[in-house]
């Protein structure tokens, strides 16, 4: 098995003209990608990737969902913590921001999550009802 890294994906999945070398890497990524060989992708390169791809390229939320459920159904990529993932895109889509989802989907098992983010995460996740609750330490 294979592990990816942030930059492989991104090359994957973002189309930039850039230069000699970024072209290169682009076909490299697509034939390592769609080799059919086992492949892993933790959750720690998915927050990088989201971020990249939301921060530095502009994608949109909704284009970073269609992004991570096309990764979620490749067959040969193993993604760390499958289900979590896919709790956390089912919140991001609800508007919860990815990295928040992520977070809240490791904390299943705990009572609840503390944050002092109250406007973005804590009030969302109030109005969405969801479990464990998401409360502001006081």
């Amino acid at each position: 098995m294979i592990g990816l890294d942030t930059n492989v994906l991104a090359r994957y999945y973002v189309e930039d003209a850039g230069d000699a070398q970024a072209q290169r890497q682009r076909l490299a990524a697509r034939r390592l990608i769609e080799s059919g060989r086992p492949l892993m992708v933790s959750k720690t390169v998915l927050l990088e990737l989201e971020w990249v791809m939301r921060g530095y390229y502009g994608f949109s939320r909704q284009e970073v969902g269609g992004v991570f459920r096309h990764l979620l159904g490749l067959g040969q990529i193993a993604i760390e913590d499958r289900d979590e993932v896919e709790q956390a895109l089912s919140n991001c889509d609800a508007g919860i921001d990815f990295a928040d989802a992520l977070h809240h989907a490791s904390y299943r098992s705990c009572e609840r999550v503390a944050t002092f983010d109250d406007r973005k995460f804590a009030r969302r996740a109030r109005k969405l009802g969801m479990a464990p609750a998401v409360t502001v330490p006081a």
